[in-house]
Parts: C-alpha cells; structure tokens; sequence
C-alpha cells in the first residue's frame, strides 16, 4: 500500500522577503539623495569666491585653451567723462555769452546817445559786460547825487538787468586832484559814494540788493595820465560789469531735447564697444 505523502503548508512569511527588500531599496535611495542634496561649505566658499572674482574681472572670457593674462580681480576700466562733462561746461558757456550778448545789445540800444557823445564805452569779455561811464553824464562835479537825466537812464537799466541773476560790480574812480570837503574828506569817500548811488538807484528799482556790490577806488587804476585835463576827465568815471557766471561751479539748467540727444549721441560714440569672445 503506497504512503500517502503529507500535505504542503502554505508559507504565509514570504512577503516578509519582498517587504525587506523594499525597505533596504527604500533607505539607499533616501541616503542617495540626501548625499545629492547635502552641502559641500568648502565647495560653496570655493564657488561664491569664483563667482565675485568673476563678476569683478574686466577681462572677456576667451574660448582658447591660453589662460588670460593678469590677474582675476582685474578692475573694469571705466571710461572717463571729462569729455561729457566739458560738453556741459561748453554748452552752459556758450548759453551764457549769448544771454549776455543779448543783454549788451539792449544796454546799447539805451546809452546810444552817451555811446555817440563819447560819455559811454560798452565791451563784453569773458568777464563780462563792461560799461564805462564818465562822471559828467552822471554827476555834477564833486557831487555823487545822480542828476535828472541819468536817473532816468539808470532806471532803463535796471530794468535790463532784473532780466538775468548775474551779479553786477560798481565802481568808482576819480583823478588824482585831491578832495576835501564836509562829505568827502577825500578821494575814497567820493568814490564809494558815487558807485553807492549807482547801486541803490538799481536796488530801487527791482535789482535783488545780494547781486550788487559797490566799490570806491579813489585815484587809484587810472586809465589815462592824470597829466592833462583830458586825461584827468577819463579817469573820472563809474564802471558798471555784469559779471559772467561762473558756469563750472553753478548748479546746471536743464538743456533743451535737441542739445540733450546730442549729449547722449557723444556718450553713446564715446563708450568702448562690447567684444564678442571668439573661439580659437
């Protein structure tokens, strides 16, 4: 009689098998990933180091296998403004001698009659505007109230002036014959006190008072020999200069669209052109 073979027991641990494989898979990928993901500070120093000695180089990056010359931190050559800059300063000078030449021209067209009696000479130089008056067409002699009808030219003036912000200088001159007298004890006190009306007739009529100065110069700077009566007549006289602005120091105005572009077209044509690495 055949043995009868005892029954196979199903094995219900094998998933066991399969579950700590998945685990042990599970775990290497997560240490995988982590060891990606982790980081490296020497590396980090190493790479933020390259990175700020780059952006810092002026050099280009070059294709070839030859290093470039000099050194990492090389600075970026920035190109001088100073020829921008001297644009401005040009420009903001030339401005200023065309408002003055202008303003020379309507002085001129007021003291015309002085100008032909010989009593004014006008000039404009890099100073400024220059008029030269002489005592008579202003004052009685020895007196420095001004008469009748040089307040009236006084008067047109300053109503040119009130027109720009240029500071304006007075000055006065007389000759070498001495003065003596209850209001002028000499020379100086004329002086001072001639270029003083001249200002305080300007004052009063719109001039703001900071851009007026008054100066006595007494006998001295003479412009002709105080030999001769003619001479003496010159060298008495008020200078009135509407100074120019000092264009390198005062704040800048803004310039018209068209000066504006073409400032900006010279910036453009004046900065280097960019350099596109070729590979060698």
């Amino acid at each position: 009689m055949a043995r009868k073979l005892p029954d196979d027991h199903d094995n219900h641990e094998r998933w066991l098998v399969s579950y700590a494989d998945f685990i042990t898979l599970l775990f290497a990928f997560f240490v995988v990933m982590y060891a990606i993901s982790s980081l490296n500070e020497g590396k980090y120093r190493v790479l933020s180091t390259s990175l700020v000695n780059a952006f810092r180089s002026g050099t280009n990056i070059s294709m070839s296998n030859t290093p470039p010359s000099g050194s990492a931190n090389t600075l970026i050559q920035v190109p001088e403004t100073k020829p921008i800059a001297k644009a401005v300063q040009s420009n903001a000078l030339l401005r200023e001698q065309a408002k003055l030449g202008s303003l020379a021209a309507d002085m001129r067209r007021v003291l015309e009659p002085l100008v032909k009696g010989g009593q004014v000479k006008i000039s404009q130089t890099t100073k400024g505007i220059e008029i030269e008056i002489k005592d008579s067409a202003l004052f009685q002699t020895g007196q420095a109230q001004p008469s009748t009808s040089s307040i009236q030219v006084m008067t047109q003036l300053a109503a040119l002036l009130t027109r720009v912000d240029n500071s304006v200088s007075v000055e006065g001159f007389t000759d070498n014959v001495p003065i003596k007298t209850a209001n002028f004890p000499s020379n100086w006190e004329l002086s001072a006190a001639r270029a003083g009306s001249v200002v305080r007739l300007f004052q009063e009529n719109g001039v703001m008072p900071q851009r007026l100065v008054a100066v006595g110069r007494a006998e001295n700077m003479p412009v002709a020999d105080n030999g001769s009566s003619d001479g003496r007549a010159r060298n008495r006289r008020v200078s009135i200069t509407v100074l120019t602005n000092d264009v390198s120091s005062t704040p800048g105005q803004s310039l018209p669209v068209e000066q504006m572009k073409a400032l900006q077209d010279f910036a453009a044509a004046s900065a280097p052109q960019a350099t596109t690495p070729t590979a060698q």
